[in-house]
């Protein structure tokens, strides 16, 4: 058995559930993600929030990622960890500040 690629977590979905995969595609990115009513900033700080409230944590390298290409900087990702520890809990935390140094590394944002 072969482990899910979640650098891309719509690929890895796309093979055992392609109805799933094609919501992403027609519905997700071009109507939720485009919607103006959040900058793409402000809707991926929300994403990597929800996916760390969630314990999401193998779709958060490719939202961690999308995040600083929509300009949350590092300090800003760092802030919202730690923010949450409060309210998901420090396990959430901790784990989501490891898959973070793990993905970002010493990137600069």
């Amino acid at each position: 058995m072969s482990k899910a690629n979640f650098d891309s977590p719509r690929e890895a979905a796309r093979a055992f559930t392609p109805k799933l995969a094609a919501l992403v595609d027609d519905v997700l990115f071009p109507q939720i993600w485009a919607d103006t009513a959040l900058s793409p900033r402000d809707r991926s700080l929300v994403t990597v929030a929800a996916l760390i409230v969630g314990g999401h944590l193998d779709e958060l390298p490719a939202h961690l990622r999308r995040a600083v290409s929509n300009g949350v900087t590092r300090e800003e990702l760092a802030a919202t960890i730690t923010h949450l520890a409060f309210y998901a809990g420090f396990p959430a935390a901790i784990s989501a500040s490891a898959a973070a140094q793990s993905t970002l590394g010493d990137v600069q944002a």
